[in-house]
């Protein structure tokens, strides 16, 4: 990209950029926004309070709280598979795809003909 179309590319996103800055300025919700952390740093100052002082007493409680209450979600146990090598009749039973009879067999006769061994 020669330097001219680098410099006028810029240009044009700083325009963008511009634009969409005065259009924010005029939001009266970011307005409102702004105008209530002006007032609350003011309220914080005055009474020597920090932002962790008023998030303890707005939520004494954190641990109990709706957002930390919600328990982890658990996977659910994965479902064994078992291949039958129609060649040799030997069967592996397995949960996952890093089984070492496996492998071995996907190498010798492909991956889509050792998937099509798939016991119901």
């Amino acid at each position: 990209m020669s330097r001219l179309a680098e410099f006028r590319a810029a240009e044009k996103a700083l325009q963008e950029q511009l634009a969409q800055l005065e259009s924010l300025k005029n939001d009266a919700g970011l307005k409102k926004e702004i105008e209530f952390e002006e007032k609350l740093q003011g309220l914080m100052k005055t009474y020597g309070k920090s932002l962790r002082d008023i998030i303890a007493i707005l939520d004494p409680n954190p641990k109990s709280s709706l957002h930390q209450a919600v328990a982890p979600k658990t996977r659910r146990a994965r479902v064994v598979k078992v291949y039958q090598n129609p060649h040799t009749g030997e069967l592996i039973e397995t949960k996952g795809g890093n089984h070492r009879g496996l492998k071995a067999w996907k190498e010798q006769y492909g991956a889509s003909t050792v998937d099509s061994w798939l016991r119901a």
